[in-house]
């Protein structure tokens, strides 16, 4: 596989004093009725003209010779290469792609939503002029392609999937970073140097989203109410013991009951409790 070289060209500016002397001999030619003169000197303004490049920062031009590459002026500036070379110009630039969100399923097959944003540039001109195509439609569609096997490996979170280590939605900076070594990998190809690529948008999908909300915050409803009773049943346990120990009051298992039940409904409730004075007897 041939691989991309750089050339350094001649000057344009030299070129272009070239092409003023060609113009001028040309005046003269026919101006002295020297036929011959006149024409070979238009001949020679014309193709030292068509030689001339102008590569801006940042940018390369590709040189090809009857279908055979010469190789990529790289630096930028003002040059004369072969008039017979056929030149492409390659931006070198970083260029962004923020995807549209697409629709996809994750491992367990929910449909979700998914959208991320690729930063790149080309690397190699030669594998991104004559390996594909087009190279600007091959990033679009591979990088669309490696989101699509991503969000395949994971599921977007583990309400179903328990076991799950990693999930679309929490595993930030790794799926990013897997992400990256897919597309990175795809593009490689094309002499695509991945800079940077990560998740910008993940949902549920539309059919879904409300049934899933719900299920989200019942769980969290239920995490909840286990911590509010967890924490119920240790306070209980510290007050009996309190009591016990300092000989407070001295309670049956009868009032003991009794009294787990009225402090269990007091810290578990969602609303503030009323209490009732008793000014009786405990047994009034």
């Amino acid at each position: 596989m041939k691989e991309e070289f750089t050339v350094k060209p001649v000057s344009g500016y030299l070129a272009l004093l070239a092409a003023l002397l060609f113009i001028a001999g040309a005046f003269a030619g026919f101006y002295f009725e020297i036929v011959w003169l006149g024409i070979v000197s238009i001949l020679l303004f014309f193709l030292t003209v068509k030689g001339l490049v102008i590569v801006d920062p940042n940018n390369s031009c590709v040189l090809v010779l009857f279908g055979a590459y010469k190789g990529t002026i790289r630096e930028n500036g003002f040059f004369w290469v072969n008039p017979f070379f056929t030149t492409r110009k390659v931006s070198l630039r970083a260029r962004n792609f923020d995807s549209e969100p697409i629709k996809v399923n994750d491992k367990i097959g929910n449909p979700i939503k998914i959208g991320f944003v690729l930063v790149w540039k080309v690397s190699e001109t030669y594998k991104a002029v004559f390996e594909v195509d087009d190279y600007q439609h091959f990033v679009l569609v591979q990088s669309d392609a490696a989101l699509r096997k991503l969000a395949g490996l994971y599921p977007y979170d583990n309400l179903e999937d328990h076991e799950a280590v990693m999930t679309l939605r929490s595993g930030g900076e790794e799926v990013n970073d897997e992400l990256e070594r897919e597309i990175r990998e795809r593009l490689a190809i094309a002499g695509i140097h991945v800079i940077e690529a990560r998740i910008n948008y993940i949902a549920y999908a539309e059919e879904i989203a409300n049934a899933m909300l719900r299920r989200q915050q019942a769980t969290a409803v239920v995490a909840a109410r286990f911590k509010i009773v967890e924490g119920a049943v240790s306070m209980v346990q510290m007050a009996l013991e309190q009591l016990s120990d300092k000989n407070i009051v001295d309670l049956d298992e009868e009032k003991k009951a009794s009294m787990v039940s009225n402090l269990m409904v007091v810290l578990c409730s969602d609303k503030d409790a009323t209490p009732v004075v008793n000014t009786g007897t405990l047994h009034a």
